[in-house]
């Protein structure tokens, strides 16, 4: 194709119109184009003239004779504006392969997440794990495989739920793809970067980035870079979407145009494949003569799509502290109207300009589980060892804070502005257990907890004498002796 060259001086009037749709070009670290938006319905063909433009989505029969077949990540009867399907224009259906068989290989991945299961424990517990050793080199571990899963809740069965994993791989998956029937996973890789093939095109993930991998698509994940690990986070019945702005306005948080979606790409390949699927925490596969990534081009907006998480655009206060919320980069809703299964929030390098204030987190009881991992950089905190790779878990009402050294050097210190980052979860069997890296709490890790307020008894008391002396306000809490004096602080 010739390129379209631009005169220097146009005639005045005379008009310029784009040619193509912006996609985003080629990176150091990714060789991959891709589509941006979130969504979006997206079109992509990897061959012009693939996709229909005459109004339908089934003409008779498809140019070049590809099969077009859907994947509906929705009910038919959803709200038009909740709905998220995807055509395919495929050189072979995906209904082309061999018997299905249960897959006899022991692992540690888990999706159920009940009492019943004897596999997982409901502790209140602050828990804390390292990272998992990457496999050696006498034990090849490809991605999937690698996979463990440390806590959750929910069950997929049930259309509701979460479950988080961490991964540690060594090896390239070959000639195989994995699809996932229990709902949509979302990586974070901590080393290495992930070259992920998906029905829909190529991407290239990289630390410091997120995936979204919606469930139903297959995809195949090699290690450009050798070994990797990271985390995985997967929710049950929901999608991920982007959260309300409130009265953050039309700005804000993680922006549409930043998310990447693939372009289509396919592959001409008759060799024998396997195909592994995940269905209530078991696993499955089959065999097929030929790839499951054929695509020529698709349109829809039930996509993969990755972010770059330091694109956040992270708020801030003159005072007080923000809800962690304040940096959702997604959210997925449950069915109880505004509570989220879980809310995927990302604290990145920000400006702390808040005086008078407590900056670290303060000490804190939730109704739901907090649970937190690091890609890089050095952990702020006091109570916890994260470390890049690890994971903690502040279990749903479980009390959590900053030790009494960092308290102490928190409340005196002088503030200035400062650069800071340059539900109940069951916890499974191996993550208690089996785990190569479990990091107990220290026991004497609260002892030297002081109580500061008896510290100002005399400060007190002259402030309870002054209260004692006026008109008491309706209903004031103020206990009287018999004598009709004062209750005194005794410092001790």
């Amino acid at each position: 194709m010739s390129p379209i060259l631009l005169k220097a001086e146009p005639p005045l009037g005379e008009t310029r119109s784009a040619t193509y749709g912006y996609t985003r070009a080629p990176s150091e670290g990714d060789p991959y184009r891709y589509q941006v938006g979130f969504g979006n319905r997206f079109v992509s063909e990897a061959v012009p003239d693939t996709i229909p433009r005459d109004g339908r989505n089934l003409p008779q029969r498809a140019n070049y004779d590809l099969y077009i077949e859907q994947l509906n990540g929705t009910t038919f009867v959803t709200c038009r504006k909740d709905m998220f399907n995807v055509w395919f224009h495929r050189i072979r259906p995906s209904c082309a392969h061999k018997a299905l068989k249960p897959l006899e290989y022991k692992h540690d991945i888990v999706s159920v997440f009940s009492s019943q299961n004897e596999g997982v424990s409901f502790v209140p517990f602050n828990n804390e794990w390292g990272p998992l050793e990457i496999p050696l080199e006498s034990k090849p571990t490809n991605f999937w495989q690698g996979i463990k899963t440390i806590l959750g809740h929910g069950d997929p069965t049930l259309k509701e739920g979460v479950a988080v994993h961490q991964y540690a791989a060594n090896l390239s998956m070959d000639k195989e793809a994995f699809v996932n029937h229990d709902g949509d996973y979302l990586f974070v890789p901590q080393q290495g970067r992930l070259d992920i093939q998906t029905e829909l095109g190529r991407m290239m993930v990289l630390p410091g980035e997120l995936f979204v991998i919606p469930a139903g698509l297959r995809f195949k994940v090699s290690l450009p870079d050798g070994p990797s690990r990271g985390y995985i986070q997967e929710i049950f019945g929901s999608h991920f979407e982007l959260p309300d702005l409130g009265p953050i306005g039309s700005n804000g948080l993680a922006l549409p145009q930043d998310f990447e979606i693939p372009v289509a790409s396919y592959d001409l390949d008759t060799s024998s494949w396997e195909i592994i699927t995940k269905l209530a925490g078991k696993l499955y596969h089959y065999e097929q003569a030929h790839t499951p990534f054929d695509v020529v081009g698709w349109h829809g907006n039930y996509v993969p799509y990755k972010y770059e998480i330091e694109k956040l655009l992270a708020l801030s206060s003159s005072k007080d502290q923000l809800d962690p919320s304040a940096y959702t980069i997604l959210t997925a809703k449950s069915k109880i109207p505004g509570v989220s299964i879980t809310d995927f929030c990302a604290f990145t390098p920000k400006w702390v300009n808040s005086l008078n204030s407590w900056r670290p987190p303060y000490y804190h009881r939730t109704m739901g589980a907090e649970v937190m991992g690091m890609v890089r950089g050095e952990y702020g905190g006091s109570a916890k060892t994260l470390e890049p790779g690890a994971l903690t878990c502040d279990n749903a009402y479980v009390p959590h804070g900053e030790t009494y050294d960092a308290w102490k050097k928190h409340a005196f210190v002088d503030l200035e502005p400062t650069l800071l980052g340059a539900g109940v979860l069951s916890i499974t069997k191996f993550a208690l257990e089996r785990h190569n890296q479990i990091k107990p709490m220290r026991e004497e890790l609260w002892d030297n907890m002081h109580g500061h307020f008896l510290d100002h008894t005399a400060t007190i008391n002259a402030k309870l004498t002054a209260a004692a002396r006026k008109t008491p306000l309706p209903n004031a809490r103020m206990e009287r002796s018999k004598g009709e004096k004062p209750q005194y602080l005794e410092g001790r």
